[in-house]
């Protein structure tokens, strides 16, 4: 007689959900968690929009550790505005070719923001000034943010578009206003009163409780036109 093939039966294979196995239920995971992820970072600018949340780690992004702030407490805020060599004048505009004077300004309180898209901590401040300027606007606030070494104004028309940012940017491209005001780094926080002048500085980004002691200092209502002395993180010279 043929010897016959020994019959050995096998059990049919399961996953753990259905016909999928472990592996394959982890990489849809992983990939749904990057997806949501990616979600987030395009929706939101960086750091945290949550009120009352301080940084002690939040520092300015030094662009010169040797400048000196050319601004000072008491002083009226120089116009936005250069006079060249060729006889014309620089005037700062915003994204949609508006002039920035701070002489139509008078009676308000301005916060002037010198930042950038592409700084770390610009963006993690950006939600306090978008939330700020809309909060305050009623009471007399206008927030001017004024965005240096840039790359093209439509860069930073995207960011603000993207980030929905209502107060008004200005880009500085020629860096003339940059050269003006000396700020030392990125952020650089300046606030005038309704009387325009200078009520302190700050260099350094802003927490929401930091900024809007800030801001109600130099608010019509509050007597901004008094002179007080620099905020913590300004220059004595």
């Amino acid at each position: 007689m043929t010897e016959r093939p020994t019959f050995t039966h096998r059990r049919e294979r399961h996953g753990l959900v259905g016909p999928f196995g472990g592996r394959q239920i982890a990489v849809g995971l992983i990939a749904v968690l990057a997806l949501a992820v990616g979600l987030l970072i395009v929706t939101r600018p960086l750091g945290s929009v949550e009120p009352g949340v301080d940084d002690p780690r939040a520092t300015q992004f030094v662009l010169d550790p040797n400048a000196k702030i050319g601004v000072r407490p008491g002083q009226i805020a120089p116009e936005l505005e250069v006079p060249l060599e060729d006889g014309t004048t620089y005037r700062l505009t915003d994204l949609d070719g508006n002039v920035v004077r701070l002489a139509d300004l008078r009676g308000k309180g301005v916060w002037l923001n010198f930042w950038a898209s592409w700084c770390p901590p610009c963006q993690a401040e950006t939600p306090v000034l978008r939330d700020l300027s809309e909060r305050y606007e009623d009471e007399g606030l206008v927030v001017v943010g004024i965005s240096v070494q840039e790359t093209t104004a439509g860069d930073v028309g995207r960011y603000a578009e993207r980030y929905q940012l209502g107060y008004t940017i200005a880009p500085d491209l020629s860096g003339h206003i940059y050269r003006l005001y000396r700020p030392p780094g990125l952020p650089t926080q300046i606030f005038i009163g309704p009387d325009g002048a200078v009520r302190s500085f700050v260099l350094a980004p802003l927490t929401e409780s930091a900024a809007i002691a800030q801001i109600e200092a130099i608010l019509p209502e509050a007597g901004g036109g008094r002179v007080e002395s620099p905020s913590p993180g300004t220059s004595p010279e």
